[in-house]
């Protein structure tokens, strides 16, 4: 249905990544309160802190990025006009495709309920809650 395309990322990456994130509705962030700084995305991109992550293309164009952790739990982050199921449905399609894993895991801000109910739609189920405080 659609022409995606998935590519590791690397260094040429940074700029989209970072503006990606800050595009972002910060209801969707779990690993972060703050925005970071472009020297602190920099830095923690550079460290390789998932076991893959992507970039997606869909007709060549960058619409967004795919992780992977070392815990098979799944990133996923898409630019706000390919947000469409149908969209979301073909990505992850492609993405247990490639990885052949048997089980694959979200963590998921509880506050985005557009992407809850998609995973909940495509039979996913929720296993379990994680509550965080954040300290100053």
């Amino acid at each position: 249905m659609y022409d995606l395309k998935f590519r590791l990322i690397n260094k040429s990456d940074l700029k989209f990544l970072f503006n990606h994130l800050k595009e972002r509705d910060p209801r969707e962030n779990i690993s972060h309160k703050k925005m970071p700084t472009y020297d602190e995305h920099v830095k923690f991109v550079l460290s390789k802190p998932y076991s893959k992550w992507y970039i997606i293309f869909e007709k060549n164009k960058k619409i967004g990025s795919v992780y992977l952790t070392k815990a098979d739990e799944i990133g996923l982050h898409l630019k706000k006009e390919y947000f469409r199921e149908s969209m979301l449905k073909e990505i992850l399609e492609c993405l247990m495709k490639n990885e052949q894993n048997k089980r694959f895991v979200f963590n998921v801000s509880p506050r985005n309920k557009k992407f809850m109910k998609f995973l909940q739609k495509n039979g996913y189920v929720i296993s379990q809650q994680t509550v965080v405080k954040y300290f100053e």
